[in-house]
């Protein structure tokens, strides 16, 4: 039987090609993200190639509609066993101008989001006795200027990581995470619009600071994703995998 995955956050950047890679290897896949008309193009374009996905438009902060959402995935492609927690917005800001909203809507999605994905997703990964869920966490959890709230969420995601390695383990679910280092995404595009710099040289200057001499590309992390997603990561539960070109501190 087809084992199905669910990825957040799937209309562009990380999340399509983490999609398109796990239907490269095998999966069913469901693509959720708040913007539907995006998701439900990435799935249509899958399904053109021959893959099994669907595109499903959902707000992963609200708990009814992911377990709506959940429920409808296990009834139309079956049962899923991954979960791959990307959905992520970004507020910038210093301290001093950070407002309420901008702290509470990046915990709300990055945080809040990947507890409610997850509590929904792992009951049907217990049944099945097999599962893998993987947190998208950042190299801004080590500290980054003006992402208080940003690096609070994906240092928050590491601990949530763990713990639920430990939690869930007797139950054939390992749960991983991955770190992100600068991925060329059009969330780093709106940063360079935010800087006031052009794409080309904010990416020319990061690969400047990076051991291998370039920057990430949505498919470095999606590479990953099907190594942890994999049968032979089974005895590999609980990390923290910076994909950053480099050592981190």
């Amino acid at each position: 039987m087809t084992k199905v995955a669910i990825v957040t956050g799937a209309a562009r950047g990380i999340g399509a090609a983490v999609a398109r890679r796990l239907v490269a290897d095998g999966f069913a896949v469901a693509l959720l993200d708040l913007d539907e008309a995006g998701v439900k193009e990435c799935a249509a374009a899958i399904t053109a190639d021959g893959g099994k996905a669907i595109g499903l438009g959902v707000d992963v902060s609200d708990t009814e509609q992911v377990e709506a959402t959940v429920a409808r995935i296990a009834d139309e492609l079956g049962p899923p066993v991954v979960l791959i927690n990307n959905a992520g917005i970004t507020r910038d800001n210093l301290l001093f101008k950070m407002t309420d909203g901008d702290w509470d809507s990046v915990i709300g999605v990055h945080l809040r989001g990947s507890f409610v994905m997850s509590r929904a997703a792992q009951k049907y990964m217990t049944q099945q006795k097999w599962g893998r869920i993987v947190n998208l966490s950042s190299t801004s959890a080590l500290g980054n200027r003006g992402q208080a709230n940003y690096s609070t969420a994906k240092a928050g995601l590491q601990g949530f990581t763990k713990t639920l390695a430990i939690e869930l383990g007797k139950f054939g679910v390992t749960v991983n995470a991955i770190a992100p280092g600068f991925i060329a995404t059009d969330m780093t595009a709106a940063t360079a619009e935010r800087l006031g710099v052009s794409f080309e040289d904010l990416k020319a200057g990061a690969a400047q600071a990076i051991p291998v001499g370039r920057v990430g590309e949505p498919e470095d992390i999606a590479h990953l994703v099907s190594y942890f997603v994999s049968e032979g990561a089974g005895f590999v539960s609980g990390q923290v995998v910076y994909a950053a070109g480099g050592p981190q501190d």
